[in-house]
Parts: C-alpha cells; sequence; structure tokens
C-alpha cells in the first residue's frame, strides 16, 4: 500500500504535464493509479488482492459528452482514447493486412514506383544486401522519373533510420542511400536519430552494437503519398524472405498518411541530419542530442513530437464533430457530390506513441487500460519475438478474466539463434522467462484459461508482434495491436529508451474482422 501511494502522485502528475486540461482525464487517472501500486519485484511473493483489481476498479473513463445516436455503435466505449491521441475513421475496405514478407516487399516497391508527391521511410536501419539495394534502386528511378516528366513533379523522399544501428560496419544504411543524397540534394532527407542518453564517457566507451542496448529508433512507417504500410518490420533482406511479421496496408488514407508525416519529420527534425559526405549535422535551431543539454533536447523534442499529435487530435475531433454531431449531416450522396468518394468510415485507427526519453508514454498508457478493461467472455491473442512482459503486464494477464492465447517463438526461430558469443544465449534466456511465467499460471490454476504456444518453422524466424481482441458486448468489437517495439518491457521504455510507434485499430465490419483472423489463424 505505502508504494501505491508513492507511486500514484508520480503517475497524476506525469499524464496531468502530457495532457493538461483535458476533460474526462480524472476518471482515465483513476482507472489506471492502481496498477502503479503492485509490487513489481520478481523476487518477492505476489499478493492475492493483486488479482482483485480489475474487479474493483471503476468502470471505463466517462466520456466527454453524453452518448449519440448518430455515433457508430460501440464508439463511445473507446471515446477516452480519442481524448488521448487522434482517431481516424476509415473504411475496412480500404485497410489490407497483409501475410507474407514477399508480399511486404513486392507492395513497397510497387509503391515507391507509383509515387508522385511523397515517399516516407521510417525503420531501425535499412540492410546491404541486394534486396535491398533493389529498393535504393526504385527510390532513384522513381526520383529520376519525377526530374524528366514534361511538368516535373515535387516528389520528397525522407527516410527516418536510427544512428548507431544505421552506423555498424564499414558498409551500412548510411552508405547504402548516399548516392540518393548526392544526386537528389533537393529531394531526399535522410535523418538518423540518436538516443541523448548515449552520451559523455558512455558513448566513447561502449563498444559498436552494444551501444544499440541504450536506445534506437524504433518507428517502422512506410508510406507512398496517401498509401501508408505499417509494420514491425524491418528494411532487411530476411524481412523480405523468411522473417515473418504483421503488417497493415492502408489504401487512401490522407489523413492517417499526414499524420505519419509530421510524425516521423517531428523525430527527423531532432534527429542528425546525413549528408552527401557521410558526414552529420543538427538541424537547424535545435539541441544536439549527445552533446548538447540533456534536459533541454529531450523537452524540444517532447514538444515537438506532442505539437503533431494534439495537432491531430484536435483536427480529428472536428472532424468527427461535423461527421456526427453537426445540425446538418451529409450523406453519402453529399460527400460524392463534393468530391469526396470514400465510403462511410466503419473503421478506426489510434496512433500510440511511446518516447520514453521525451516523456511520451502513451502506448503503456492505453495498453494497461485496454489489459485491465479485458472481461469474461473476451478472448486476447498476443504474439512477439521475444517473451519478456513486464510484471505489470504480467499481472494484467494473470489478474484479468479474458481467455489469453499466447504465441511465442521458439528458440529455433528467435534471431538471436545461433549468433556467436553473448548474444547466443538470448534464445536460452527467453524460455527461461517463458517456463518462469508458465509457471505461474499454472500455480494459480489458470492454465485453462491462459494457454501458451511456440511459432516453429523450418528456415524462417519470427517477429510478428501485437494483440487482438474480440470484445463481445460491442457489435464486431475486434481491436488490433499492431507492435513496433521488440517486446512490452520495450514498449514501455524498460528495455532500453527506444522510440516506438503502435497501432490500434477497431473495426466494426466482418469482412475486415475474418481477413485478419485469417491472418492470426496462419500464425497460430
Amino acid at each position: 500500500m505505502a508504494a501505491a501511494a508513492a507511486a500514484g502522485p508520480v503517475f497524476w502528475r506525469r499524464l496531468l504535464g502530457l495532457l493538461p486540461g483535458r476533460p474526462g482525464l480524472a476518471a482515465l487517472l483513476g482507472r489506471l493509479s492502481d496498477r502503479l501500486g503492485r509490487n513489481r519485484d520478481r523476487g518477492r511473493r505476489r499478493s492475492p488482492w493483486l488479482l482483485l483489481g480489475p474487479l474493483l476498479s471503476p468502470t471505463v473513463p466517462q466520456v466527454t459528452s453524453p452518448p449519440c445516436c448518430l455515433c457508430p455503435e460501440g464508439v463511445h466505449r473507446f471515446q477516452w482514447i480519442r481524448n488521448l491521441v487522434p482517431e481516424f475513421g476509415v473504411s475496412s475496405s480500404h485497410v489490407r493486412v497483409l501475410s507474407s514478407p514477399a508480399e511486404f516487399f513486392e507492395l513497397m516497391k510497387g509503391q515507391i514506383k507509383v509515387a508522385k508527391r511523397r515517399v516516407v521511410m521510417a525503420s531501425l536501419y535499412l540492410g546491404t544486401g541486394p534486396l535491398e539495394q533493389e529498393l535504393v534502386d526504385c527510390l532513384e528511378s522513381t526520383l529520376e522519373k519525377s526530374l524528366q516528366t514534361k511538368f516535373p513533379s515535387d516528389l520528397k523522399v525522407s527516410i527516418l533510420l536510427d544512428f548507431t544501428r544505421g552506423s555498424r560496419g564499414r558498409k551500412n544504411s548510411r552508405t547504402m542511400l548516399l548516392p540518393l543524397l548526392q544526386r537528389f540534394p533537393e529531394q531526399v532527407r535522410v535523418s538518423l536519430f540518436h538516443t541523448p542518453n548515449l552520451r559523455g564517457l558512455l558513448r566513447l566507451l561502449i563498444p559498436e552494437r552494444f551501444n544499440e542496448t541504450i536506445g534506437l529508433q524504433h518507428i517502422k512507417v512506410y508510406l507512398f503519398d496517401n498509401n501508408v504500410i505499417l509494420s514491425g518490420a524491418n528494411l532487411s533482406d530476411s524481412y523480405f524472405t523468411n522473417r515473418q511479421d504483421r503488417y497493415v496496408f492502408l489504401q487512401d488514407c490522407p489523413e492517417v498518411a499526414d499524420f505519419f508525416t509530421e510524425l516521423v519529420g517531428a523525430v527527423g527534425d531532432v534527429s542528425l541530419q546525413l549528408r552527401g559526405d557521410d558526414t552529420v549535422q543538427v538541424a537547424e535551431g535545435m539541441v544536439h542530442p549527445y552533446k548538447g543539454d540533456r534536459a533541454a533536447y529531450c523537452q524540444a523534442a517532447n514538444k515537438r513530437v506532442m505539437d503533431v499529435i494534439n495537432s491531430a487530435r484536435t483536427r480529428q475531433q472536428m472532424l468527427h464533430a461535423q461527421t456526427f454531431h453537426s445540425d446538418s449531416l451529409w450523406t453519402q450522396e453529399d460527400a460524392a457530390a463534393a468530391g469526396d468518394r470514400r465510403p462511410a468510415p466503419d473503421t478506426w485507427i489510434y496512433p500510440l506513441i511511446q518516447m520514453k526519453p521525451f516523456e511520451i508514454h502513451i502506448d503503456e498508457i492505453v495498453t494497461e487500460t485496454l489489459l485491465t478493461e479485458a472481461e469474461r467472455g473476451a478472448k486476447v491473442y498476443l504474439t512477439t519475438g521475444y517473451f519478456n512482459l513486464t510484471q505489470a503486464y504480467m499481472d494484467l494477464v494473470l489478474g484479468t478474466r479474458a481467455e489469453y492465447q499466447i504465441l511465442l517463438a521458439s528458440p529455433e526461430v528467435n534471431g538471436f539463434f545461433g549468433a556467436k558469443g553473448v548474444a547466443g544465449a538470448i534464445p536460452a534466456a527467453y524460455v527461461h522467462i517463458e517456463q518462469q511465467f508458465y509457471s505461474e499460471v499454472c500455480s494459480l490454476g489458470q492454465q485453462e484459461r491462459v494457454q501458451l504456444q511456440e511459432y516453429w518453422r523450418r528456415g524462417w524466424t519470427f517477429h510478428a508482434k501485437g494483440a487482438r481482441a474480440a470484445v463481445p458486448e460491442v457489435r464486431g468489437g475486434v481491436l488490433r495491436h499492431l507492435r513496433a517495439a521488440e517486446s512490452a518491457r520495450e514498449a514501455m521504455g524498460e528495455d532500453g529508451d527506444s522510440t516506438d510507434q503502435e497501432l490500434l485499430l477497431r473495426t466494426d465490419r466482418n469482412g475486415l474482422d475474418e481477413d485478419d483472423g485469417h491472418g492470426w489463424r496462419q500464425l497460430f
């Protein structure tokens, strides 16, 4: 109880600083604060009172306005998320779930070739093999074409990678992209995010590869005009061939594309800019990430990113009000007559951002609340290539009444299997964590409710991360959570200090549910 009293006020201050003056925030804080009193020391015995938390906690955070029959059914249950991040309504006919690395690779190449206005790519790194070179060649060909047309296009290419991972080795992500910077300096921007925590003596002493454990740029967005691919996959050959991941393709979603363009641009602004001679420089007016004052840098980065989130959230709330609460609601025919031929939305997208160095914890807040809300009758599928739940997430899985099916990577399909040195022991370490968790499941007699499976496929590795939850009391109430973070612990900032984006997608359309469900059944 003393720990809860100490942790609660800290959490309140942090979240209030993130969202000053938001109506309905107190309800959300009340929903979450009880999670923080839990004992996170795995060595101590779990108190049985913790398992009563979800039963004793209050109801879902209250909506800020009375329910309206004009809004889609079930929307109010998730309105509290709209108070944290922008909510984008799209048609499920514009959402496609990809199933294979090859499909992901071919789609990216095809999208690059027809891009007219913008290509935005954010990843941990770009590999150095022939397939990665093929991707760079596609970019070069499209840029050349933009200059040769009778009416030259204003095509811009923006690429965001991690500094430490992208600089590893003599041939690396930077050297792969230098020809584009040299040939198209006015059209191409390459930004390299450098964590503010790797600085001073620490930066000088930690060798290559090991320095990547301090913090990384882990956003994965691949955007072409108004089309967006969101995934956990990096730009590397295995992710194009035999490394299983998850991918969602959003077609003709301009508001979503604009948001991710601005988000990647904001992180790019606070990153180091690669130049044609392979040197880097700070963007004009920005604090240096590891040479400048850390607090000043993080404060500036927080403002830059939160400005993007808050401005998009305000725009989408105004659009929602016009769509569902206006005195003169437009019909589909009215929209078509005005030139907007997009079908009515039946699927809602919530981009969840987690950037611990900048004190942005939105994904952590939403994920913990959703897991707390998992009630009897709900079925939750979790998948991760690196099973490393935080103690808070373990408590939530074991303390709610929903059914859980958790898919993990078997040691043989772990990306570190067979690696030399310390890295070779990583798969065994994850197996040990998995066994500890399952022992706790069995000790509580919950092995029927919480089931674990291992993914194995000859010659493949496993990198899929995310969740899918069916909420029975909401029509078509299927939530899918697409993660870029390697594990829940990393997503919460407890494994280094990475910058991540996650995607929460809620649909009321059975067609999309069946497509996504088929993809999940394939994994399981």
